[in-house]
């Protein structure tokens, strides 16, 4: 029985890919909180992680008909390493007031969703983690 590895790992990986993705958003507009007219940017997860799903479910190399047939994954989607290129960035309506200057950064705000992110990338790692011991070990015949 052949053993498909994106169906073991592909949702973990794509989370992976936008977590970080997203972090690096964040950290962009934590860098630019006194740069004057900047506007912060995000990424939705959700809606990121569907369109993520969607493109690797028409990922289809025998033929069939669920979608374009890839022999590279550079051919229709340009830069893979981008995950932004696959979805439109969202600007942050801000909860405080106007400081003057048009930036819409808020450092505490910011900050906040750097650590959910952090943590929830954390918690990605440790389930493919757990997907690759299980795998390890039926692999070894039950670990024995």
């Amino acid at each position: 029985m052949a053993i498909n590895l994106d169906k073991l790992v592909g949702f973990h990986q794509s989370a992976l890919k936008i977590r970080t993705e997203r972090m690096e958003v964040i950290a962009g507009n934590l860098a630019n909180a006194n740069t004057p007219g900047y506007k912060a940017r995000d990424i939705d997860f959700n809606s990121a992680m569907e369109s993520a799903m969607r493109e690797s479910s028409g990922r289809s190399f025998s033929g069939s008909s669920r979608g374009l047939a890839k022999t590279n994954d550079r051919h229709l989607s340009g830069n893979p390493s981008s995950v932004a290129a696959n979805f439109d960035m969202q600007y942050r309506i801000p909860t405080q007031p106007d400081t003057g200057d048009g930036n819409s950064v808020e450092v505490q705000a910011e900050r906040n969703r750097f650590l959910d992110n952090g943590l929830r990338y954390q918690a990605s790692l440790e389930f493919l983690n757990g997907k690759i011991k299980g795998m390890k070990k039926a692999l070894s015949s039950g670990g024995q």
